[in-house]
């Protein structure tokens, strides 16, 4: 009996070791067929992370009805909602306005929200953030009295609103993340979110007391990111939290831009994704080839008589093209993950 056992163990000795080199073989050969495959796509293996929220997404919850006034001379408009738990402070970026956050309303009547703005403030809202935006005096953001002075009227504006026990956080955009990441040397903010800009840490001392910064930006944009990952070595470094979210382009579809703009309904839409397809200005994917900015889109669109009902529309749908090319543009995509940051460092 023992002998026998020992010769079935001596047959089904290289018979399992068969059996197991067939196995790896073929799962080195799916293995290596899939990457290959891969390789042969330019885009991510990984699914795009597809805009979720609709332009009315917040309706049941919150309505934009601001406050405005004009004070230092500049535009201020905010809006508090019941029972706010912190005050945010957004900063908008070159071209930009305090408007640009806001819809147009009796409440509002000049300001015109683009679609990520407006986004980004209603998530603010819902998740009870007072919010306040300004406009910069220029172009762009600078920093030299600019900064004293916006310092001056987020405090009267906290004073006059009795905000004063609430945490304050920031987040600037692009100008306004260089203009953030300075204001935060002479006010105090809990935490604040730089997005597309990595800041001005090369010309400033940062202390331990700095506040802890998140990094919202486009990895397309090569320099930036070196820049921003050498910055967050820095203030690691210095004892401050940093973190990062990295924002990547995403594929236009037919319902797409009337998912993320008011007042662009479904035909159009689906119009100017076939007019862009024709053009060659997406892939057959839905991908964007270039920036919006560098894409003759409008003239396109002139040619083939698409009539916009608002005049604003082309800005609108220009933010998107810029975003779903996820090179430099502001974003409302990752709100949630930004709120939650903000949350994190208010206990």
């Amino acid at each position: 009996m023992l002998n026998r056992g020992n010769r079935s163990k001596a047959w089904n000795g290289p018979q399992n070791r068969l059996a197991g080199l067939v196995v790896v073989s073929v799962t080195v050969f799916l293995l290596i067929f899939i990457l290959s495959v891969g390789n042969n796509d330019q885009k991510p293996s990984s699914l795009p992370e597809l805009p979720k929220e609709k332009w009315h997404s917040f309706k049941s919850l919150v309505q934009l009805s601001p406050t405005l006034e004009f004070r230092n001379g500049t535009d201020v408009i905010w809006q508090i909602p019941d029972s706010p738990k912190a005050a945010l402070f957004l900063a908008h970026g070159c071209n930009g306005r305090a408007a640009h956050f806001w819809d147009k309303s009796t409440h509002c009547p000049n300001c015109i929200g683009l679609p990520e703005e407006r986004l980004i403030a209603l998530h603010a809202l819902a998740r009870k953030f007072a919010v306040l935006t300004i406009s910069s005096a220029g172009i762009c953001w600078t920093l030299g009295e600019e900064i004293i002075i916006v310092k001056d009227i987020i405090k009267w504006w906290v004073k006059k609103n009795k905000l004063e026990k609430l945490p304050l956080v920031a987040m600037g955009a692009s100008s306004g993340g260089y203009f953030v990441s300075v204001l935060a040397t002479v006010l105090k903010f809990t935490s604040i979110t730089i997005m597309i800009a990595e800041g001005k840490f090369d010309k400033m001392d940062i202390k331990e007391s700095y506040p802890p910064t998140l990094f919202m930006h486009m990895p397309k944009d090569i320099l930036r990111k070196q820049k921003i990952d050498e910055y967050m070595e820095i203030l690691r470094n210095k004892g401050v939290a940093v973190a990062e979210i990295e924002c990547k382009e995403f594929p236009l579809s037919p319902h797409l831009l009337a998912d993320r703009i008011p007042g662009l309904d479904l035909s159009v839409s689906a119009k100017l994704f076939e007019l862009f397809l024709h053009k060659g200005f997406i892939d057959e994917s839905g991908y964007m080839k270039n920036d919006g900015r560098r894409t003759r889109w409008k003239e396109a669109v002139r040619e083939s008589k698409i009539i916009f009902t608002d005049k604003h529309l082309a800005h609108y749908i220009q933010e998107e093209l810029n975003l779903a090319f996820a090179y430099h543009e502001m974003t409302s995509l990752h709100s949630d993950r930004m709120f939650i940051w903000f949350e994190s460092h208010m206990r």
